[in-house]
């Protein structure tokens, strides 16, 4: 059993050993650089990241706080090989050695291609390299915009070429620097500023070759989502053919070098010459077909003004008229001797059919005589009655009330007509 200390040797709590230990790795060991393997990654919601840092020799915790992992170019992931530069102390409530991180980087391929293959796989995700979101180059061009460092070769290429191929095709440049540290912010702000002018059609975004670390800023977030953010159409040249960039794979179009971008959206005057040509001999062609065409429609309507003129149409009329009177003899003589040839086939019938309607007729007429003679006035008197009138006037009397005492009359019998005079009126 192990005697108690005795008053010389200090005894320390755990929170004071602990201290202590902390202050003296920190005065003497400081910050290092250490290769390991990540393990056990874990973020949390702050943004600060804790993990495993291990070799097949032993293990050591680690923190990468927020502000740190926002320098990073690159996302850390399990089974990573890693080079951490970090404070190597001691975190007390649990007694844990850990390094607090400072630099991380990755080993074998770096952290540029890291980085670039993170931001690949996840801008890929999210649709932004589909063919169905690319825009086709348009056909005719008001203005070419121009995102590049005013001193590169990219941007002299460029004019070269459009000189040749289009000398009167304007050019807005949007100066920028290609790469540094923080030339992405720059460039996104150059191709907003385009956008901003509203007067290109489509935007060459290029610069010459170089180490993937030279288009570090090409390989960024920032400038990805402003070329898929701009109103108008966006040709990357960037590098050289075998460079691929994430501008390259998010732009419209992606051209090898800035020479080629030039020649994809510069049209070529001499090819514009010949369009030219064609397109105004078509236009001349359909131009005389539509005049044939109206030319005949004016010639078929002025005819037809003319024949609702009154001279056209009285001509029409005479000449119709013409024609009836030279058809009239021939009808005529068709009619008659039609008409004679049914009079001769009903010419043995005739006597037999006149005598029967003539009998008819004798027979209807003394029917009628008859009826007549029934309804004869003189006939009523050839019964024994008078028609009776007087002198004074004519009038028929009907009544005692017509005539009076002394009055002369006139009567009527069937044979012979009567003078009376009346010398008494005697009503029944």
């Amino acid at each position: 059993m192990a005697e108690p200390a005795s008053p010389a040797v200090p005894v320390y709590s755990v929170g004071d050993l602990l201290t202590g230990l902390r202050g003296l790795l920190e005065d003497r060991v400081g910050r290092v650089w250490i290769v390991g393997e990540v393990s056990n990654l874990h973020r949390a919601a702050s943004g600060h990241a804790y993990f495993t840092l291990k070799d097949d020799a032993g293990q050591i915790r680690a923190a990468l706080f927020r502000s740190a992992a926002r320098r990073l170019a690159f996302e850390p992931e399990n089974g990573l090989e890693v080079l951490v530069y970090g404070d190597i102390t001691l975190y007390e409530p649990r007694g844990d050695l850990q390094v607090v991180v400072r630099e991380l980087e990755p080993r074998g391929d770096g952290a540029v291609r890291l980085a670039f293959e993170q931001l690949r796989r996840r801008l890929e995700a999210e649709g932004l390299f589909d063919p169905e979101r690319k825009r086709a180059l348009p056909a005719a061009l008001r203005r070419i915009g121009v995102v590049a460092s005013p001193t590169s070769a990219a941007l002299r290429d460029v004019l070269e070429v459009t000189r040749r191929r289009c000398p009167a095709l304007p050019i807005r440049l949007a100066p920028t620097r290609v790469q540094g540290v923080g030339a992405e912010f720059e460039i996104a702000r150059a191709l907003e500023s385009l956008a901003a002018h509203g007067d290109v059609d489509v935007v060459l975004l290029v610069r010459g070759g170089g180490s993937l670390e030279d288009l570090a800023a090409f390989n960024t977030e920032v400038v990805a989502r402003a070329i898929a953010d701009a109103p108008v159409p966006v040709v990357s040249g960037v590098g050289h053919e075998v460079d691929v960039s994430i501008a390259d794979l998010v732009a419209d179009c992606r051209a090898p070098t800035p020479s080629a971008a030039a020649e994809l959206v510069a049209p070529d005057r001499a090819e514009l010459r010949r369009l030219l040509r064609r397109d105004w001999g078509r236009l001349g062609r359909a131009m005389g077909a539509v005049l044939e065409r109206v030319s005949a429609r004016l010639g078929r309507e002025r005819d037809a003004v003319r024949m609702l003129s009154p001279t056209a149409r009285l001509a029409a009329r005479r000449a119709r008229l013409a024609e009836l009177g030279r058809a009239l003899p021939r009808a005529l003589t068709v009619g008659l001797e039609a008409r004679r040839a049914r009079l001769a086939t009903a010419a043995p019938g005739l006597p037999r059919v006149a005598q029967g309607r003539v009998a008819r007729s004798r027979s209807a007429l003394a029917e009628a005589a008859a009826r007549l003679e029934s309804l004869s006035p003189l006939a009523v008197l050839g019964r024994g009655y008078a028609l009776v009138r007087r002198e004074r006037d004519g009038a028929i009397v009907r009544s005692a009330a017509d005539v009076g005492q002394g009055e002369h009359l006139s009567v009527r019998v069937a044979s012979a007509d009567l003078r009376a005079l009346v010398e008494s009126v005697e009503p029944r």
